[in-house]
């Protein structure tokens, strides 16, 4: 790792270059290595036989981060082109200030362009925010749109503090058991911390992506493939990675999933394509029919004028309104009554309801008495059939950051940022952020993780290349990333471990993974 951090300051350089005829300050910004653990710092606990714990903060001598004004680029994108750069650090000048401008590259992720992503610009260097908010002020006045902003958060530069949880599950030792879980109703949000300690876990972690807003859905439903005792309790959002923990999480995988549910009323079928969701919306995307995209799109919701979606006994809330017609089923697939959408999921029992065309073969197909038999099948990229049974569960994220030992960040095709649009994803990818991750060892190990982030001085977090490197540096093979920002926790023996970034405390979130004794 000394190596590599030694490498890393190398190719860290500050050079002078010309625009419109006068100097200007051209900073080069690769990626730094990942900064170098501060020995005095960690700590190591055995929760249990199997279950280890490591906490610590990553420093870097080389950091010196500060607050800085940085201007818009055109379109609100966070870089612009070389000529727009040299354009308005030609006019800030003229403005009385001085600008430098600082060429970013693309981070090492496996399905993005190489070398130079683009050209930002800034003015000055501050101790404190509000000596930057003041610039910033006076950069505003002059005609230009800016932020003040904290280099720290650069994923191209060292951090001076991350402060990490690592939590190792070793199954051939571990006599508990590692379950994904979204407590008694997948419409409901929870706190990790909470769940926790009603479940007397040793260690717990936030998982995937979940509604987080009414205009998106019901709050707390997952947004992307989920299962828990082997019932699948959400689809997922185009081809994205998932934990898999089967058999109690004695056998742990990760693999990009997929998932297919037929509905089928004597010989006519019609394809099923969400499971607990309100009908026409999607979060993340990634469904065929979905507008504007069918791919994947982190934190996009897309529309749908004709789905069918299924509601399990989990749904214990209200079941969405509105045009369409609802197909109640008994245990047995039986149906017990078709009208208008609404009420609650019976015990034992689901619903189907359908809009568009799909309302149009509920109408057609639903007979009273009669069996509408679901079909549920969820794969792996290589086509190999995943099987639940009830010891089973899925929690899923995106995106992939480590396969076959490799660093393999695959942000792009899973639909965390998109190269041809800066202004998407960017800071969500690219800029240090708190994480959750989950990965496995050559032992076949658990590892959860968690860095703290937003918290400037305190801990800044990880850019997912640098999850990805994190990640390796303890031992795994095979990583993803989970929900992370203001849903990353951790919780160690029922209580949080971690500090949490939003301001109102520890978020309540959508699914959780907990070990338990």
């Amino acid at each position: 790792m000394r190596n590599e951090e030694s490498t890393a300051r190398r190719r860290l350089g500050i050079r002078m270059g010309a625009a419109l005829g006068a100097a200007v300050v051209v900073a080069v910004i690769q990626p730094p290595a990942l900064a170098a653990p501060d020995g005095g710092s960690w700590t190591t606990e055995t929760v249990a036989p199997g279950v280890r714990m490591r906490a610590g903060v990553l420093r870097s001598a080389d950091a010196k981060p500060v607050w800085t004004v940085t201007v818009q680029a055109p379109g609100s994108a966070p870089l612009g082109d070389r000529s727009w750069a040299d354009a308005t650090a030609g006019r800030l000048r003229e403005a009385g200030f001085e600008p430098r401008v600082e060429r970013v590259v693309w981070p090492a992720y496996a399905d993005t362009p190489h070398g130079t992503m683009g050209w930002r610009v800034r003015v000055g260097s501050y101790a404190t925010t509000g000596e930057a908010q003041g610039t910033r002020e006076k950069v505003a006045a002059a005609g230009f749109t800016a932020v003040a902003e904290w280099t720290g958060y650069d994923g191209q530069r060292p951090a001076d503090r991350e402060s990490v949880h690592v939590a190792v599950i070793d199954p051939a030792r571990f006599t508990g058991t590692v379950a994904a879980t979204h407590d008694l109703s997948v419409a409901d949000r929870e706190t990790t911390s909470s769940v926790a300690a009603k479940r007397h876990s040793l260690v717990a972690v936030n998982g995937g992506f979940f509604v987080t807003a009414d205009a998106d859905g019901v709050q707390g439903t997952m947004a992307g493939i989920s299962a828990y005792d082997g019932e699948l309790e959400s689809m997922a959002a185009g081809s994205r990675a998932a934990l898999i923990l089967a058999d109690g999480g004695r056998h742990a995988r990760i693999a990009d999933l997929t998932s297919t549910v037929t509905a089928r009323a004597g010989s006519s079928t019609y394809a099923v394509q969400g499971i607990n969701r309100v009908p026409g919306k999607v979060r993340n995307c990634g469904r065929p029919g979905a507008t504007p995209t069918e791919l994947p799109r982190q934190d996009l919701t897309c529309s749908e004028a004709d789905v069918l979606v299924k509601f399990t006994p989990r749904f214990r809330a209200e079941l969405p309104t509105g045009p369409g017609t609802q197909v109640v089923l008994d245990a047995d697939g039986r149906v017990v009554s078709t009208g208008p959408r609404g009420g609650t999921v019976p015990a034992g029992g689901s619903v189907l309801q359908g809009i568009g065309a799909a309302s149009d073969w509920l109408t057609a197909h639903a007979r009273r008495g009669e069996r509408i038999a679901l079909e549920e099948v969820v794969r792996d990229t290589s086509g190999r059939r995943v099987r639940l049974d009830s010891d089973d569960s899925i929690v899923s994220a995106a995106p992939t950051l480590v396969k076959d030992g490799r660093i393999a960040v695959d942000a792009a095709t899973e639909g965390t940022l998109d190269p041809k649009n800066l202004s998407f994803g960017y800071a969500w990818s690219n800029v240090r952020q708190p994480r959750t991750m989950a990965g496995l060892d050559k032992k076949g190990r658990l590892i959860l993780a968690t860095v703290d982030g937003r918290q400037p001085g305190v801990s800044e977090g990880f850019t997912l290349e640098e999850a990805a490197r994190f990640m390796r540096s303890q031992g795994a093979v095979q990583a993803l990333n989970l929900d992370g920002g203001g849903s990353t926790a951790m919780a160690v023996n029922g209580k949080l471990a971690n500090i949490t970034s939003d301001a109102t405390g520890e978020r309540a979130v959508g699914d959780t993974v907990q070990v338990l004794p």
